[in-house]
């Protein structure tokens, strides 16, 4: 499963991509221009952003080339235009796959999963993570505050560390609940809220008092350096 930016027109295609892609465990967050993409882009970083050439402000082909300025998620674009000049040309300018309209929300969820096996590869999650003064292992299954050791139970420790590799990030409560609980689409988010108390009374927070992590209201928590910036957010 991945978080997904769709940049779609048609809203009967982009109403039936986010319904499917869903159903296929993904979160989805779709747009329809090319200017909503690149403020999307702006603010937030998805896996994968899935991309049609026929919008109708920008150009896909500079959508793409901006993205790339902004995120290093990979792209595929799904579009009508079969010409195989563009095609070539599309993948030169650094698409990482090209899917030809009509096809099956099926095919499309391959096309996903085969880019994110290509980048993760290449990008391993079993490092030591390190944000301010917070160290987690994910090998040794250990986390450090300064010199303190943290007893984390299996889904603190999950918790924190979606949420360490993400830092500065906005993470949604439903993308918590798919990858750290592994539950579908519509999950009831106060298991998210319970595990995020837990958390920071063992981080020496409150989430009037936050340090680390930091909430935004109605759509996720982050967690943040607190000795790099000012951090604020609004508590669940």
């Amino acid at each position: 499963m991945a978080d997904v930016l769709l940049v779609e027109d048609d809203s009967g295609i982009r109403s039936a991509l986010i319904r499917g892609l869903a159903e296929h465990g993904h979160v989805v967050a779709a747009v329809a221009t090319g200017a909503e993409a690149i403020t999307s882009l702006s603010a937030h970083r998805p896996e994968v952003i899935v991309l049609d050439l026929g919008l109708p402000d920008i150009d896909g082909a500079n959508v793409l080339s901006m993205s790339r300025v902004l995120n290093s998620a990979p792209v595929i674009v799904a579009t009508a235009r079969d010409d195989e000049r563009e095609v070539v040309r599309i993948l030169d300018a650094g698409a990482d796959d090209y899917l030809v309209k009509p096809f099956s929300v099926a095919q499309l969820d391959a096309r996903i999963r085969a880019v994110l096996r290509r980048t993760q590869a290449a990008e391993p999650e079993d490092a030591t993570v390190v944000v301010g003064q917070l160290r987690l292992d994910p090998i040794g299954r250990t986390a450090h505050l300064g010199t303190d050791e943290i007893t984390l139970t299996r889904k603190e420790f999950d918790l924190l560390h979606t949420l360490m590799l993400r830092p500065g990030e906005v993470v949604s409560r439903q993308r918590l609940l798919s990858e750290v609980w592994q539950l579908p689409w519509g999950g009831a988010d106060r298991t998210v809220d319970v595990h995020l108390s837990w958390l920071r009374r063992k981080l020496g927070e409150t989430a009037a008092d936050p340090r680390y992590l930091i909430s935004v209201r109605g759509v996720g928590v982050k967690l943040v350096d607190p000795d790099a910036a000012g951090a604020a957010g609004d508590a669940p």
